[in-house]
């Protein structure tokens, strides 16, 4: 096995998608001194993304390889990793409120700042959106640079794990805006996989009456017992929308959210909700659906959708240190950098059921 003090000591290693099933690590020079608003960051954890894993078993996808990003220029090889956090190394001249030695984590929405959608406040989705890890690189590496107004400090005593499934979380606090003031209301989380379960943790903190959980697998059912659900409902085994009516008071619940992507269970998540409820659509949709919109007229439904996050780095940061979420159910895994491939995404592959967060520290070659 590589041992890192084989290297030059202007190198370091990094995971680097090469092509489908074709993530090595590497070794690769230093990212260069960060240039002006941006700032270095030492990784401390990363953690492995859906999105991740979907370059891996199906890329290019995200990552740009007929030409240069408009934002980043990256093209082809991309060192993966965006569910980051570590410490500043370095500082890139005009930044402020920053030093070496601050513990942070980083919004992976790298953004233009001045299309119509920047300068409105929806830089999530900039016209020349660059997701850190994926149109530039990325924190599967020892060293990344990104932009210091995507940095949040961590508070005094944040534990550092728990640094790496601030971004996902963001992603289901998102969600969980999206659909308005959840206190003391019902509501339904279609699917516990990782989004599912940050969904799930985030509408909990947010003061919702019930959170009730579909999911078919075992694991997952507990795991979303776990993190917050009041109830959990094995679509497989009985009637789920009658027994959400019966949980409901008849009526269906006030908000859903559809954290699977396809086009059956969007339908089921619409169908949760209650005449003029909320169904926020979070999965990430492969196939196109035909769809009765007069379901929709005829019941005012809302139907929103929601992409990555928008600031919700803060409340998920406030959340976890005031402990109204717990990241101890999320992490299933802890690897060293060399053991990405075997550990981490084959992993994920094959036992993606008994997985939700397998956590990478680019500090450590090889971790128990």
């Amino acid at each position: 096995m590589h041992s890192p003090t084989d290297r030059h000591p202007a190198t370091m290693r990094a995971a680097v998608w090469h092509g489908r099933h074709d993530i090595r690590v590497d070794t690769v020079p230093l990212p260069s001194p960060p240039p002006a608003g941006w700032v270095q960051v030492r990784v401390h954890w990363c953690g492995i993304c859906g999105s991740d894993l979907h370059e891996y078993l199906a890329g290019p996808v995200f990552i740009p390889v007929d030409a240069p990003h408009p934002l980043t220029g990256l093209q082809g090889q991309c060192i993966l990793g965006h569910e980051f956090c570590g410490e500043i190394a370095a500082v890139g001249p005009g930044v402020e409120g920053y030093a070496a030695g601050d513990r942070v984590a980083a919004d992976a929405c790298q953004h233009c700042g001045h299309c119509w959608y920047c300068r409105h406040g929806q830089y999530n989705i900039c016209e020349n959106l660059a997701f850190t890890g994926l149109m530039n690189n990325g924190a599967f590496a020892e060293l990344v640079n990104v932009p210091a107004a995507l940095l949040y400090k961590l508070p005094d005593g944040f534990p550092t794990e728990a640094g790496a499934l601030i971004e996902p979380l963001a992603v289901g606090m998102h969600a969980v805006k999206k659909a308005g003031n959840l206190l003391g209301r019902n509501v339904v989380v279609v699917g516990a996989g990782t989004i599912g379960l940050c969904t799930i943790a985030c509408a909990r903190a947010a003061g919702a009456a019930q959170v009730i959980a579909l999911e078919m697998s075992g694991a997952r059912k507990a795991r979303a017992q776990a993190v917050g659900a009041s109830h959990v409902i094995d679509p497989s085994t009985c009637d789920a929308q009658a027994e959400i009516r019966r949980l409901t008071g008849g009526l269906g619940a006030d908000a859903s959210f559809e954290c699977i992507g396809h086009k059956d269970t969007a339908q089921v998540a619409i169908d949760a909700i209650r005449k003029g409820g909320t169904c926020v659509m979070v999965g990430i949709f492969e196939t196109p659906s035909s769809f009765n919109f007069f379901d929709l007229v005829s019941t005012e439904k809302h139907v929103v959708g929601s992409l990555a996050y928008n600031g919700e780095f803060a409340d998920v940061i406030a959340f976890i240190a005031d402990g109204r979420i717990d990241v101890t159910p999320f992490i299933t895994g802890r690897i060293g950098l060399e053991q990405i491939v075997e550990q981490g995404f084959e992993r994920l592959v094959h036992d993606k059921e008994n997985n939700v967060k397998i956590i990478v520290s680019p500090r450590e070659p090889a971790l128990g």
